[in-house]
């Protein structure tokens, strides 16, 4: 078993049947050594978005439903990136990490809701994890997703 894969064993992580585009755009990009994996919504190994992980975050919203919602999105995007280049043994760096937040008016805690998803990359992929980020609150995410994560990776050859 692979380095990575057992990562995820021991984490707990069944990685999900990636999901289809919902538009005009790919799941993926391969150039040169990098690829770009097109931002995910958080999906259950159901291939639905729990109620808790949908609408938007307000000054009262819990953080854990973000965080959770944020890390569902990296398992996502970790989903996608297997399907790709079926070896996650091959990444050689987490470069970027984008995360979206749809909100209404204020939520404070926005990088603390993504550390859901940056915990996750650090946790499956260790020192080749860290990784540079944006985090932003945004109007509205496609299908009222409460979270959309987009990233960046580097491959060995």
């Amino acid at each position: 078993m692979h380095v990575v894969a057992k990562r995820l064993e021991a984490l707990g992580i069944t990685l999900p049947r990636p999901a289809a585009p919902v538009a005009n755009y790919v799941p993926t990009v391969k150039t040169g050594s990098l690829v770009i994996v097109s931002g995910q919504v958080p999906f259950g190994l159901d291939g639905k978005i729990a109620n808790v992980h949908t609408g938007k975050l307000t000054s009262a919203s819990p953080i854990e439903h973000a965080r959770e919602a944020a890390r569902l999105c990296a398992i996502n995007v970790i989903a996608q990136l297997e399907a790709e280049i079926l070896d996650l043994d091959r990444v050689s760096r987490v470069v970027r990490l984008g995360g979206f937040f749809a909100v209404d008016g204020t939520f404070e805690a926005l990088a603390q809701a993504m550390n859901g998803a940056s915990n996750l990359i650090a946790d499956v992929f260790a020192d080749k994890g860290r990784h540079a980020r944006t985090t932003i609150g945004v109007s509205y995410l496609p299908l009222n997703a409460l979270c959309e994560v987009e990233a960046m990776f580097e491959l060995e050859y």
